[in-house]
C-alpha cells in the first residue's frame, strides 16, 4: 500500500524562513485499501495487535487462515484462489523425494533378489552337469562326449565362481544401501500409508508449539482421532478397515487449515495440532470433523456403512511434556468411547505433574 508524507507546517517558497516555535510533526497517511485482500490483511494485522501478538510472518499466516473461516464463502474462494498462485510446495517436494527414495530402495532389493536367483540357477546347472558327466564316464563308448562335458563343466564352474563373487558384492552394496535408507527414514516426515505426516514429525511440531506458547502466551490445542471402535469390532475385513481409515485421513486433510498439522500417530490413530486455537474453538473443529465423517458413507460390497469417529481434545500446555500432552488427548478418546452418547471429549490436566524426589 502506498503512503505519502505530509508536513503540517507548510510555507510558501517566497516567505522568509522562520524559527519554528514547536517541533514539526510528520504524519504518514495510507491510501485506502483498494481490494478485498488488502482490507482483509488489515483486519488480520489488527487482530494480531489486539491479541498482543507480534506480527511475525508465522503469526500473520496463522491468523490469516483462522479469521478466514468466518468470512463469506465468496470471499474465501477469492482469497484462496490468490494464495494458490504463491503456494509453497516444499513439503510436497519432500514427500515426493521420500517416496522416490523408497521406490529406489525397493528396486535395489529386487535386483538383489534376481541376482540371488540367477546364482542359484547356475549352481543347479553345475550340479546337473556333474551328474551327466558321471553318466557319460560310465559309458565307455562316449569318451568324446565325456571330454566335451568335462570342458563345459569347467567353463560353467568358472562362470559360477565369478557370479558368486558378484552376488556377494551385490549383497554388500544392498546392505550399505539399506543402512542409508534406514538413516533417511529416521528423518522422514511423511507417512506413506495414509498420506499425512508421521509420528516423528508430529512430536517435533508439538514440542515446537510448546516453546511458542511459552514465549507468546497464546492458546493451542491437540486433538486425536480414531475410527469408531464399535465399527472396527463389527467389521472383520482388514482390507475394508484399512480403506475406511484412509478415508478418515483424507477427510482430515480436507477440513484442516494450512497451519494445522495432520499426522498419523500410529495404529490408525490420527492427530491434528491446532495452532492458536483454544479449547472452545477446538471443540467446534471436532464437531465439524464428526459431522463431515458421519456424512461420508462407505460401501462394503452391497452394504452401505456410515463412518464414525471418536475424538479426544486437550490443550497444549507448558506444564507437561509432549508425551503427556498426547496421553491427555488419548484419554479424551477413552472418555468419548466410554460415553456412548458423545463423539468427542475434552481431557485437561489442571494440576502440574509431580516433581521427582530429591
Amino acid at each position: 500500500m502506498a503512503g505519502t508524507l505530509r508536513s503540517r507546517n507548510r510555507r510558501k517558497i517566497s516567505e522568509p524562513a522562520k524559527e519554528p516555535t514547536e517541533p514539526t510533526e510528520v504524519t504518514l497517511e495510507m491510501d485506502e485499501p483498494t481490494s478485498d485482500l488488502e482490507i482483509y490483511s488489515k483486519e488480520v494485522l489488527s487482530a494480531l495487535i489486539k491479541d498482543n501478538l507480534p506480527p511475525t510472518p508465522n503469526n500473520f499466516s496463522l491468523y490469516f487462515d483462522r479469521l478466514l473461516e468466518d468470512k463469506s464463502e465468496n470471499l474465501r474462494k477469492k482469497i484462496l484462489s490468490m494464495l494458490e498462485l504463491e503456494e509453497s510446495n516444499d513439503n510436497e517436494n519432500t514427500i515426493l523425494l521420500e517416496q522416490s527414495l523408497k521406490r529406489g530402495f525397493s528396486s535395489v532389493k529386487s535386483i538383489l533378489s534376481v541376482t540371488a536367483n540367477l546364482y542359484k540357477n547356475m549352481s543347479l546347472m553345475t550340479k546337473i552337469l556333474d551328474k551327466r558327466k558321471i553318466e557319460l564316464e560310465e559309458n565307455k563308448e562316449l569318451q568324446a562326449a565325456t571330454s566335451i562335458a568335462a570342458s563345459l563343466g569347467s567353463d560353467v564352474s568358472k562362470l559360477n565362481s565369478i557370479l558368486k563373487k558378484q552376488s556377494s558384492y551385490m549383497k554388500t552394496l544392498y546392505d550399505d544401501t539399506a543402512k542409508i535408507v534406514k538413516n533417511v527414514e529416521n528423518e522422514t516426515i511423511f507417512d506413506n500409508k495414509f498420506g499425512v505426516y508421521n509420528k516423528r514429525y508430529l512430536m517435533t511440531r508439538i514440542e515446537k508449539e510448546v516453546e511458542l506458547v511459552t514465549e507468546f502466551k497464546h492458546k493451542s490445542s491437540l486433538i486425536m482421532i480414531e475410527l469408531s471402535r464399535e465399527l472396527q469390532e463389527g467389521i472383520k475385513n482388514d482390507k475394508a478397515l484399512m480403506l475406511m481409515t484412509r478415508t478418515i485421513a483424507r477427510l482430515l486433510l480436507k477440513t484442516s487449515r494450512r497451519s494445522d498439522t495432520v499426522a498419523h500417530y500410529g495404529n490408525g490413530i490420527f492427530a491434528m495440532l491446532l495452532k492458536h486455537t483454544d479449547i472452545k474453538s477446538a471443540k467446534k473443529a471436532s464437531q465439524r470433523l464428526v459431522d463431515l465423517v458421519s456424512n461420508s458413507n462407505f460401501f462394503l460390497a452391497d452394504k452401505e456403512i456410515q463412518l464414525k469417529i471418536s475424538i479426544g481434545v486437550t490443550d497444549v500446555t507448558t506444564l507437561y511434556s509432549v508425551e503427556e500432552i498426547v496421553v491427555s488427548a488419548m484419554e479424551g478418546i477413552e472418555k468419548a468411547y466410554n460415553d456412548k452418547k458423545i463423539d468427542f471429549a475434552v481431557s485437561l490436566r489442571t494440576a502440574p505433574p509431580s516433581q521427582p524426589k530429591q
